[in-house]
């Protein structure tokens, strides 16, 4: 029997739309509608201003991630993996829902962290963000590290910092190793998250991408595919099954 090749599939902030979580980057997204609020994820910002640091726990406590459930495409996705093809998700989402659908958390790559934990600044130790929502609620408004007293933030990688260097090795380990590579839901200008789509064509694998505004990618895939992701993505991975 020939074994089946591994399909990666970088997902980017497309792939949650439909679960109500909001796309920060594209034409209508909170970027291009509130630029400032980006302070609240830049790392410079959050570290040296305490005001910063409360509005972003606000945002973080409001944020519809913590209501949202998995759509069809992250179901496809898990189902995929599922049926016994080989499947690695590279995701730039921080939201978990990759794995609230069932996918096991060894076939997914958190290239950008995850929302759902907080890490101190000082000295590293770990709590759930959902714990310090709770301190914030009590009525704290910059809770710091129990530990030592060091800075709090989600375990997200912010604006201004680099992405963990292992993390990122890891990921590109599978785009070098894949069959097919898929880029959904991802405008592919974020670096070095976008190169895995170059690297992996680079190396071979079949290139399909899956969103709906023009990447700087298109011109490297053998397929694109503009179609709405909650009904596209689902048809694509059938094929694989």
């Amino acid at each position: 029997m020939t074994s089946r090749p591994l399909v990666a599939i970088l997902s980017g902030a497309g792939v949650s739309t439909d679960s109500g979580i909001p796309d920060y980057r594209g034409p209508q997204g909170l970027w291009q509608r509130d630029p400032d609020a980006q302070k609240l994820v830049t790392y410079d910002y959050y570290m040296r201003d305490p005001d910063i640091r409360r509005r972003s726990w606000l945002m973080r406590g409001e944020h519809p991630a913590w209501r949202a459930q998995p759509n069809a495409a992250h179901h496809a996705v898990t189902a995929l993996a599922a049926s016994g093809v080989p499947v690695r998700v590279l995701t730039q989402n921080v939201d978990g829902l990759h794995q609230l659908a069932g996918l096991p958390d060894r076939k997914v790559v958190e290239l950008h962290g995850n929302a759902r934990t907080a890490i101190c600044t000082e000295c590293g130790d770990r709590t759930t963000t959902e714990a310090a929502l709770a301190r914030i609620a009590a009525g704290e408004d910059d809770p710091a590290c129990l530990r030592c007293g060091g800075i709090l933030k989600t375990a997200t990688v912010m604006f201004g910092q680099a992405l963990d260097p292992d993390v990122l090795a890891h990921a590109m380990a599978i785009a070098q190793a894949c069959g097919v590579f898929i880029a959904v839901g991802t405008s592919l200008q974020v670096q070095p998250a976008a190169s895995l789509a170059g690297m992996a064509a680079e190396h071979g694998a079949r290139l399909v991408i899956v969103n709906a505004e023009p990447t700087p990618y298109d011109a490297l895939a053998d397929e694109v595919i503009r179609e709405p992701i909650g009904t596209a993505l689902p048809a694509l991975l059938a094929t694989f099954g």
